[in-house]
């Protein structure tokens, strides 16, 4: 490995947001700015236990100074039993500055690195709340708190897998996952609406009207999202008023998105009260739809970056690791 000039000098600790797919890695000083950052597409689904390592090594190794350790704080899937070593779920009500308690050191090979991944969350079943895991979100959840440490209110992560949290006092208390996002696609790609649906961009007029409406319709009536996702097809082949071409798909694409956050809008948030923001964490683009998707159903949105949330959450989690 090779010291990248400057770098080296300045490291002080490795943060690393490792998914599913790909893992995103920034080097970071003594007061916490980022001084590098790196990516790779070798997410937990295309490593086994014993390649972590070295692809982490592979990633960061330009980054290191002569003399080591450095401290890794790592969240995500590697974290996970199929990923580089368990870090056990920790049970809700979990303090979101106390993530650290619950991390794990993989035995390495080398003597250049420190790592310690940390826990998810998991929910088991009450007569309240049913089974539910995270891995990944509480750290993005962590970021919200390290700016507002007795943050209560309504969370969502938007995603493939959406998830809403309730924290209270900077605690999370309860949440629930909706597969949103999977939903949609197969759906959109593997169902009888494939031959309907198009690009999904909500880039005119006319497919924010779209959203828009099928939000608010199946949010007062989610017992009819089966017979409105047939509807869609039914729209397709009978509703002369639709636009030709590209557009007629990409209007369809937007009803079919709406459709289906609106049934998770009428599960996530029907009895929560109106006159408090939801707060999003996510990237801007979707949380942008879902605030549309609020707002149009009576709620008020705020937004935190996803990518600054996890980053701001491993810090947290490193001072308290220090502390």
């Amino acid at each position: 490995m090779n010291e990248t000039p400057g770098i080296a000098e300045q490291l002080t600790w490795i943060a690393v947001d490792w998914g599913s797919s790909n893992l995103r890695a920034w080097g970071l000083d003594q007061h916490d700015q980022v001084i590098a950052q790196a990516s790779s597409d070798k997410g937990m689904l295309s490593l086994k236990a014993d390649e972590y390592e070295a692809e982490l090594e592979r990633l960061v190794g330009d980054w290191l100074p002569t003399a080591g350790p450095i401290d890794v704080m790592v969240c995500g899937m590697a974290g996970a039993r199929q990923g580089w070593l368990e870090a056990a779920y920790l049970p809700v009500p979990t303090q979101l500055d106390q993530l650290s308690q619950g991390a794990v050191t993989p035995t390495l090979t080398g003597d250049q690195l420190r790592v310690y991944l940390l826990p998810g969350l998991s929910q088991t079943r009450s007569a309240a709340t049913h089974f539910d895991v995270m891995r990944g979100e509480e750290t993005q959840l962590a970021g919200l708190v390290a700016d507002t440490p007795d943050f209560t209110g309504l969370t969502c992560l938007p995603g493939t897998h959406a998830k809403w949290a309730t924290l209270e006092a900077g605690a999370v208390s309860g949440f629930s996952t909706y597969l949103t996002g999977e939903l949609y696609q197969l759906l959109a790609n593997q169902s009888v609406l494939r031959h309907s649906i198009g690009s999904d961009e909500l880039q005119d007029h006319a497919c924010r009207e779209a959203f828009v409406s099928a939000v608010s319709e199946i949010y007062t009536a989610p017992e009819t999202f089966s017979s409105r996702l047939f509807g869609l097809r039914a729209q397709d082949l009978l509703d002369g008023r639709l636009p030709a071409g590209d557009t007629r798909g990409a209007v369809l694409a937007a009803r079919l998105s709406g459709l289906a956050i609106g049934l998770e809008l009428a599960g996530a948030c029907r009895e929560c009260p109106t006159d408090k923001p939801i707060m999003l964490i996510g990237n801007q683009a979707l949380s942008q739809r879902y605030a549309l998707a609020l707002n149009a159903i009576g709620y008020q949105t705020q937004h935190v970056d996803g990518d600054s949330a996890v980053l701001a959450g491993l810090c947290l989690a490193h001072h308290a690791l220090k502390a």
